[in-house]
């Protein structure tokens, strides 16, 4: 039997890897091996299938990129990104060189994060409590009420608030000002703190 390749090693045993990832997040988190030495045909191997791809499809951008740069960053970890059906993702890619620095192969990891946000709306109706006959702080209400709707759009696009993207804070602000959000006294005040952003980023977004 002839002795496997250094690439052919490698890729054995990023194989290896990509199963037991797979098999431990059943049904979250697709785990994919490309095999960087074909891109027209990179998928290897596809755990928990997400996405819809399926073995022996091209590789992504990501991985022609590696392809062409043996510089490119060999991990590129928690970016947001999106299913073809629309759900949101938060995905991880770590790309393996061999012994000569040439990338021969990736991993990479897309968790549906549009299960946590479901999750997370149940969590919150489930602690709900009923609201005080008198409410003690009219600021207070407005603070909470902002930051569950704030962590829940950040949630749906794979980040934290004072990590969104410009576009998505300017569509989550808009959207706040259509909704009547903007109105309520101290909102913006408590926008700023949840957003880590000024008054004047805010109201320059919703112009």
């Amino acid at each position: 039997m002839p002795s496997l390749t250094e690439d052919e090693l490698l890729l054995r045993e990023a194989e290896t890897i990509v199963v037991a990832l797979g098999k431990m997040f059943p049904g979250l988190c697709e785990v994919v091996l490309h095999d960087l030495r074909r891109p027209d045909n990179a998928i290897r191997v596809i755990e928990n299938n997400l996405s819809g791809r399926a073995v022996g499809a091209p590789a992504t951008e990501l991985g022609l990129a590696r392809i062409e740069d043996p510089d490119y960053p060999s991990v590129i970890q928690n970016y947001p990104n999106t299913f073809p059906d629309g759900r949101p993702a938060k995905s991880t890619s770590i790309g393996l060189k061999n012994s000569k620095g040439a990338y021969v192969a990736a991993i990479c990891l897309n968790l549906d994060v549009s299960l946590f946000s479901t999750i997370t709306r149940a969590l919150g109706n489930l602690i709900q409590t009923d609201a005080p006959a008198q409410p003690e702080n009219l600021r207070a209400r407005t603070t909470d009420s902002l930051r569950a709707l704030v962590e829940e759009f950040a949630v749906s696009r794979g980040r934290g608030p004072r990590d969104l993207e410009v576009a998505d804070r300017k569509e989550l602000l808009r959207s706040l000002k259509e909704q009547g959000f903007l109105e309520v006294k101290h909102s913006v005040p408590a926008l700023t703190e949840i957003l880590g952003i000024s008054r004047a980023t805010i109201y320059n977004y919703v112009r």
